[in-house]
């Protein structure tokens, strides 16, 4: 029959770590918002080149604004869910209960929408 033990405390290199992991996705979060704002801002650029060319056709370039926004928007829901998790692993090494370590389904889904977001940017400048 095999022994049950108590759980064991975290040590402090346990929420060192897991204060470092918080604010790299605090950075990612912030990184992802100003490129989102600069994204956005594009469109303004995008007017001004235009205006210094021959009229030809009104330019469209409301699809900046879209996909900044977007970026803007996946920097919040970074940030919001660094927060939420930083307090699910503080909870859990207060407790002493083990975390089971699996893939950053949380990196990976950030890594997704951004590669998704890219290929649409591409192919809007492409076609612009």
């Amino acid at each position: 029959m095999p022994l049950d033990h108590p759980p064991s405390p975290a040590s402090l290199s346990d929420y060192l770590a897991a204060e470092r992991t918080f604010l790299a996705w605090i950075r990612t979060g912030l990184a992802l918002m100003g490129f989102g704002f600069v994204i956005a801002r594009f469109a303004v650029f995008l007017q001004e080149i235009h205006q210094q060319q021959p009229p030809q056709t009104q330019a469209h370039t409301g699809l900046s604004l879209w996909f900044g926004t977007a970026v803007i928007l996946l920097g919040v829901a970074v940030n919001l869910f660094a927060a939420w998790r930083h307090l699910h692993l503080v909870r859990q090494l207060n407790r002493g209960t083990p975390s089971h370590f699996h893939p950053s389904t949380h990196a990976l889904l950030v890594a997704v929408v951004l590669a998704f977001i890219g290929l649409c940017m591409a192919i809007y400048l492409t076609f612009l």
